[in-house]
C-alpha cells in the first residue's frame, strides 16, 4: 500500500484472490468470431438451450410490456407458483417467504456463500464440478476444498469422502444433476450427506439448476431431506429461460434475514419482465417436456456413436444436457486440443480444465442442448477427425 494525499492506495494486486478464467467464455468468443467472418459453428460448449422460452412466457411477456413499465419488485404469486411446485414434485412444504428470486442461479450462489459463510472458511466440493463454484468462492474469500471424485462414486461428493476431510470446514456445495458430468447423487446419498452436515454443524449449499432434465429416476432435492440447506435454482435450464436471467434462493428461516439485507444491497430485485415470464412458463409443461425428449433423443445419438470415436470413458448423464469425456488418449492440454477442434471442424467444446484444475487437462465437456439435427452434424464433422488424431499412449 502507499499513501497519497490523504488516501491508502492499494498496489498489491497479489493480495487479491486468485480468480481463474472460465475458459468455455473464451472459446465461445473466439466461436463468435470464427462465426462473424463465415465459419460454420456448432455450439456445444455452453449448457444453453437451443429452444427459447415456452410461447405462454413469450405471450405474458409481451402483455406485460403493454401494461406494465416495471419496477423494484418481487412478484408474489411466482413465488407463491414456485412454492407449490416443491409441494407438487418433492412432497416439501416451502413457504414462499423463504424464497427470493434472484437475476439467475449465480447471484443466489452469491447470496447463500455470503449469508452463510464468512471469509476464510473452507467450503469442501466435488472435483470435478462447475467452475464458478470454486472461483466465486474464492472471490468471497472462502476456501475451496476440493475433493477427487471420480467414477467409483459416480463423480458425486459422498459423505464418506466427507467424513475424511481433515482440519476445519464451514460447509458444503453439492450439485445433483451435476455439471459437467450430469450424474445423479442417490437418494440414500444425499441423506447421508445432510446427516454428515447436521453432525459437524456444516452449512449446506444445493446447486439444482438441472432439476427436470433426468433420464431415469428424477433427481430428488435436498429439501426432501433436510429445511436448513440454501438451495439454488433457475428458469435459465429446465425452462429454457438463458438469457431472461431469473433464479431463485430457497434459504433457511434462520438466514433469511441476512439474505434478504444481501439482495437489496448487492442486486436489488429481479427484472419485473422475467418475472411475468416466468409465471406464465409453468404453464407450459407439454412444451418443456418436448424439449427434455429432445435431450434424451441427443444423449442417445452421442452415448451410440461416441465409444465408435474412441471415446469410450464417459461420466453418466443420469441428468442435465452433457457428455463429460475422457480424451486423455489424445491429449493432456484439453484447453489446447479444444481450440484446435473448434478451429478445424467448427465445433465448439468446453475443455475439462474448466472442471478440474488437475484432472481435467485430459477430458472434454460438450453440451447436447443444440437441436438434433446439429448433434448429428457435430458427429459427422468430429469422426473422421478425431479418427484421425495421433495417439498419446
Amino acid at each position: 500500500m502507499s499513501a497519497a494525499n490523504g488516501f491508502i492506495v492499494t498496489t498489491d494486486a497479489s493480495a487479491l484472490p486468485r480468480i481463474d478464467p472460465f475458459h468455455a467464455i473464451t472459446l465461445s468468443v473466439l466461436a463468435r468470431r470464427l462465426e462473424a467472418d463465415g465459419a460454420s459453428i456448432i455450439h456445444m460448449e455452453f449448457g444453453q438451450p437451443s429452444t427459447g422460452a415456452p410461447s405462454a412466457a413469450i405471450a405474458a411477456a409481451h402483455r406485460a410490456l403493454d401494461s406494465d413499465p416495471g419496477s423494484y419488485w418481487e412478484s408474489q404469486a411466482l413465488k407463491l407458483r414456485l412454492s407449490q411446485h416443491y409441494l407438487e414434485v418433492y412432497g416439501v412444504d416451502l413457504p414462499a417467504d423463504r424464497l427470493l428470486l434472484t437475476c439467475g442461479a449465480s447471484p443466489a450462489l452469491v447470496l447463500a456463500l455470503s449469508a452463510r459463510f464468512a471469509p476464510g472458511d473452507r467450503v469442501a466440493l466435488a472435483r470435478p464440478g462447475y467452475v464458478a463454484y470454486r472461483n466465486t468462492l474464492r472471490a468471497l474469500h472462502l476456501e475451496p476444498v476440493e475433493v477427487p471424485s471420480g467414477p467409483e462414486v459416480g463423480y458425486q461428493l459422498s459423505a464418506r469422502a466427507l467424513a475424511r476431510i481433515e482440519g476445519p470446514l464451514a460447509g458444503v456445495i453439492i450439485a445433483s444433476p451435476a455439471n459437467p458430468t450430469g450424474s445423479i447423487l442417490p437418494p440414500a446419498e444425499m441423506e447421508a450427506i445432510v446427516r454428515t452436515c447436521e453432525a459437524r454443524g456444516l452449512g449446506l449449499v444445493s446447486d439444482e439448476i438441472y432439476h427436470g432434465l433426468a433420464y431415469g429416476e428424477r433427481a430428488r432435492s435436498v429439501l426432501e431431506f433436510t429445511d436448513q440447506a440454501f438451495v439454488i435454482n433457475s428458469f435459465s435450464k429446465y425452462f429454457s429461460m438463458v438469457g431472461w436471467r431469473l433464479g431463485w434462493l430457497a434459504a433457511p428461516q434462520s438466514h433469511l434475514g441476512r439474505a434478504r439485507a444481501l439482495i437489496g444491497n448487492l442486486f436489488l430485485t429481479a427484472p419485473s419482465l422475467s418475472q411475468h415470464a416466468a409465471l406464465a412458463a409453468f404453464d407450459s409443461r407439454k412444451e418443456l417436456e418436448e424439449n427434455v425428449e429432445v435431450y434424451r433423443r441427443n444423449r442417445s445419438l452421442l452415448l451410440d456413436a461416441l465409444p465408435g470415436l474412441g471415446l469410450a470413458s464417459i461420466a453418466p448423464p443420469d441428468g442435465a444436457f452433457y457428455i463429460y469425456a475422457d480424451v486423455g488418449h489424445l491429449t493432456d492440454d484439453s484447453l489446447a486440443f479444444c481450440e484446435k477442434i473448434l478451429r478445424e471442424t467448427g465445433v465448439a467444446l468446453a475443455p475439462g480444465v474448466d472442471f478440474d484444475p488437475v484432472d481435467g487437462r485430459r477430458f472434454v465437456r460438450m453440451s447436447f442442448a443444440v437441436s438434433t439435427d446439429l448433434v448429428q452434424e457435430g458427429l459427422r464433422r468430429l469422426s473422421p477427425w478425431l479418427k484421425a488424431q495421433p495417439r498419446l499412449d
